[in-house]
């Protein structure tokens, strides 16, 4: 029976006491089969005793299912197998195999931050790692995106996470998984292309610097006091921090990122090779970069004085300028860091917006902008632009020219 099917028309039809089959007037070769017990389910007829199943009109909609077969009868009429390709599609992996499985090896090998950026698309895109490559459409990220920012993600953070999605079905379409990425008409949210930047204001650095200072007396007077404790007891003394210019690795690291403008993950990889004391250079080799390019950064005095005396204060066989307790590198700061604000009384500010103070303190001083581009190793000008609003002077002095005029 042919019949101009629409979903009212579908939800209508009462099952007989045989099977029925209605065929649709708009696509030949689509058809709605009915059972007695009521089971309704949509069907591509490619030709005699050709038929491909589409899907329970329960569970699929008329357009949907109808777009289904559309395109089953597209590859038949190109000598494709349809059959043979919908078999193929359901051996793809879910985006959570995908994830795990092939991209966490590219990852690694491409990626300085793939740890990280795999634990955060396993964590943003949780409800969809279940799902075939295949199935996730571009209206399934849409709703996620709306949801993100109700739930009060910032648009820099939904825009970075779709980004990251996006290049993850990128690779899945290089490696021919999949014909095309389903999420490639996903617009990401606009933010704002010069986004204010946080710096130490002169009174915030000055408390900063004292916070350090105070820190390390504390220091000292704890140390004063075990020893003393120590001496009574007849047991051996601890080193003596006041015969040291540094007691732990917090001020000198706050120092080195304040005079030089390193990335946290830099400074944790610096090692002593990197550092040319006597012509008062600082090498950030290109595997430790996040652009992956080596740059050179000029130490100033007080970077000098800095790691001349933690320098000092080394072990010779130490490789590492800085070490944690068991002699490793360092992975995170946080707790040291968090105490150093709230003594300062600074809040909003991360350790990376001591990058951000380095750029901010140079560009106001009068440094061009390329030179602080080759500081901080921004492989993009772009980056560099967020500090171009604190020189003023370039603009003043260019609309000036209309006076001479």
């Amino acid at each position: 029976m042919k019949l101009a099917l629409t979903q009212q028309s579908v939800e209508k039809i009462v099952p007989d006491s045989a099977i029925k089959e209605y065929r649709d007037v708009r696509l030949k070769g689509f058809l709605l089969r009915v059972t007695p017990n009521g089971s309704k389910s949509y069907y591509c007829e490619l030709g005699r005793g050709q038929r491909i199943f589409v899907g329970r009109a329960d569970a699929l909609g008329l357009s949907e299912a109808r777009e289904v077969a559309r395109t089953y009868l597209a590859d038949h009429f190109k000598g494709d197998d349809p059959r043979a390709k919908r078999a193929a599609n359901a051996l793809l992996p879910t985006l959570g195999e995908f994830l795990l499985g092939p991209y966490a090896i590219w990852a690694r090998a491409n990626q300085k931050a793939h740890a990280k950026n795999l634990d955060r698309l396993e964590t943003a895109f949780r409800s969809f790692l279940g799902r075939r490559l295949d199935q996730l459409k571009a209206m399934d990220l849409e709703t996620w995106k709306d949801d993100a920012l109700q739930r009060g993600l910032s648009p820099e953070t939904v825009r970075r996470d779709i980004a990251s999605l996006k290049a993850a079905f990128n690779r899945a379409v290089d490696w021919e998984l999949i014909a095309v990425s389903p999420i490639a008409k996903v617009k990401r949210p606009k933010t704002d292309p010069t986004p204010k930047v946080r710096f130490l204001t002169d009174d915030e650095e000055r408390r900063l610097r004292v916070a350090l200072d105070d820190r390390e007396e504390r220091m000292r007077e704890e140390r004063d006091r075990a020893n003393e404790w120590r001496r009574s007891r007849g047991y051996p003394t601890l080193p003596d921090l006041r015969k040291l210019t540094y007691c732990d690795h917090i001020k000198p690291m706050v120092l080195l990122s304040l005079n030089t403008g390193m990335r946290r993950g830099e400074v944790f990889d610096l090692t002593w090779e990197h550092i040319d004391l006597a012509n008062q250079m600082i090498t950030v080799p290109a595997w430790a970069s996040k652009s992956s390019q080596t740059r050179h950064i000029p130490m100033n005095k007080e970077t000098l004085h800095c790691l001349s005396s933690w320098g000092e204060m080394s072990s010779a066989d130490q490789k590492l300028i800085f070490e944690n307790h068991l002699g490793e590198r360092f992975g995170q700061i946080k707790t040291a860091w968090a105490g150093l604000l709230k003594q300062a009384g600074i809040s909003n500010f991360r350790w990376h917006d001591l990058r951000h103070h380095f750029a901010s303190k140079l560009v106001m001083s009068g440094v061009d902008l390329n030179t602080v581009r080759e500081l901080l190793g921004h492989s993009d000008y772009k980056m560099t632009l967020r500090y171009a609003h604190l020189a003023p002077q370039h603009k003043r002095r260019a609309v000036e020219l209309l006076d001479q005029a």
